[in-house]
């Protein structure tokens, strides 16, 4: 979707390519730093923090106007996407019973595509009702909101104790 609004507002084709580039080469460290926050803030806190960096991504996305900030929006995805999957996965895996981590599992890959199909159906309904692609950025905050919403009804503690009764009580 970065790509599609890049263009549209302008972007040249080395500058999408590089910017894309460099979110790849900055999430590679920055996903390995991003993995010690929880020592300091807690999963949730990071995971919380990483969706607040999205919204800003998605709110400055919506100001975009030339390449310079298309590479800085591109390098601080690098700062929060490996790290906020990765924190995501270890939140979602210390609740699942062992027992049962195929079939929680599963579950977790389905809704990852689904999600890779209601975002950018989002984006571009947004755009087709609008005619700008301007919007369908900053439309995108829904998801960082909702998913920070439903992330506050999540008791990582009481889930962590549930995943281990079961696995005590099958073995």
């Amino acid at each position: 979707m970065a790509t599609i609004y890049g263009a549209e507002i302008g972007i040249g084709q080395t500058d999408l390519i590089g910017a894309l580039l460099l979110t790849q080469f900055i999430g590679i460290p920055f996903s390995l730093l991003f993995g010690k926050l929880p020592k300091f803030l807690g999963r949730k806190h990071s995971i919380y923090l990483a969706l607040g960096v999205y919204t800003l991504i998605s709110i400055g996305g919506y100001f975009m106007n030339t390449a310079v900030h298309f590479w800085l929006l591109a390098a601080m995805v690098g700062l929060v996407q490996g790290g906020s999957q990765a924190l995501s996965r270890s939140l979602f895996g210390v609740m699942v019973p062992k027992v049962k981590s195929a079939e929680f599992f599963g579950f977790y890959d389905v809704s990852s595509k689904f999600a890779g199909i209601v975002g950018p159906a989002l984006f571009a309904l947004v755009g087709q009702l609008t005619g700008t692609s301007r919007l369908s950025i900053v439309s995108l905050v829904i998801f960082f909101v909702v998913g920070g919403l439903v992330l506050t009804r999540v008791n990582e503690e009481e889930g962590i104790r549930v995943a281990r009764a079961v696995d005590a009580a099958v073995t």
